[in-house]
């Protein structure tokens, strides 16, 4: 299996996956250059330059330029900022990427910044979304006037809504 433009191991089968964005040959920024392990606890700050994979727990903050998968095992209890985010297991915190992907077996508990959500069914995600204020909703426009419809007459087959006339 390939992720985020890696070569990935068969035991990474069950890993989610970020869709990484052509950065111009910058693989640092989508390569998972760094894990935590299963069995591995970190209480501290975490910042760096590439990816991060936690299988593990971790409680601090994450503050990094690549992409992040949190596995289906891990337990994050931070402030989180990455690129992309991948969540699989739980995050306790507030999250600040360019894109989060709560997976189904994904739980999160705090407010993400985002400019790309997706979350899965199954998923759980309790907090607020704050989207950039650079997107404009969509300019409806207004119907444009026609002539009245014709009255139509009741006949054999024919279906009219019937309204009762209110007094002026």
């Amino acid at each position: 299996m390939s992720f985020l433009g890696g070569k990935g191991k068969s035991k990474n089968s069950g890993v989610p996956h970020i869709a990484a964005s052509s950065g111009g040959g910058r693989r640092s920024s989508t390569a998972i250059e760094s894990t935590i392990g299963s069995n591995t606890y970190v209480k501290g700050n975490i910042q760096g330059d590439g990816g991060l994979r936690i299988d593990g727990k971790v409680e601090g903050n994450v503050v990094l330029t690549g992409n992040l998968i949190i596995t289906e095992g891990a337990q994050v209890k931070a402030e989180i900022k990455a690129s992309n985010i991948s969540v699989a297991g739980s995050v306790e915190g507030n999250i600040a990427a360019n894109r989060v992907e709560i997976l189904d077996t994904g739980r999160v508990w705090g407010d993400l910044t985002v400019k790309a959500l997706l979350v899965n069914e199954g998923a759980y995600f309790r907090g607020q979304t704050f989207m950039p204020n650079d997107m404009q909703p969509p300019q409806l426009e207004p119907p444009k006037s026609g002539p009245a419809p014709e009255t139509m007459r009741a006949g054999p087959g024919t279906v009219v809504d019937v309204e009762p006339k209110r007094p002026k």
